[in-house]
């Protein structure tokens, strides 16, 4: 997965230095976010009421506690708090992947300890 990752960074990278992205509709303007012409017109209704209500599918409510508890990883300053946190994220990580029947590409890479604080000790 992260040589996939990386080889389609490398592609984006090649291509905006070759200009392809330079003559995009919509360049330079906004994105509208509230475009609903790729939902079938029976459920636009409901998700704009979903939305109108704050409500998110659990697959994407459970992407956000991650990245949420992934951001709180920095601020805690003892190591077996944060490996606590690391397990707790990786389970969670294990809630969404099982979640739903999608491509293996698309599932979330659980946390690793050790890499962890390899990070952790380059940023002091």
């Amino acid at each position: 997965m992260v040589a996939f990752e990386k080889i389609v960074e490398r592609k984006i990278k090649e291509a905006l230095k070759e200009g392809v992205f330079d003559d995009l509709p919509g360049s330079g303007h906004p994105v509208d976010l509230q475009d609903d012409s790729s939902v079938p017109e029976d459920l636009r209704l409901a998700y704009k009421i979903l939305k109108n209500a704050d409500c998110l599918p659990p697959e994407i409510q459970l992407r956000k506690e991650i990245r949420q508890m992934e951001d709180m990883l920095d601020s805690i300053p003892d190591e077996k708090e944060k490996y606590r946190q690391i397990k707790r994220i990786n389970f969670k990580i294990m809630q969404l992947n099982m979640m739903g029947k999608k491509s293996p590409l698309l599932e979330e890479d659980q946390l690793y300890y050790d890499k962890v604080l390899d990070k952790l000790d380059r940023k002091k």
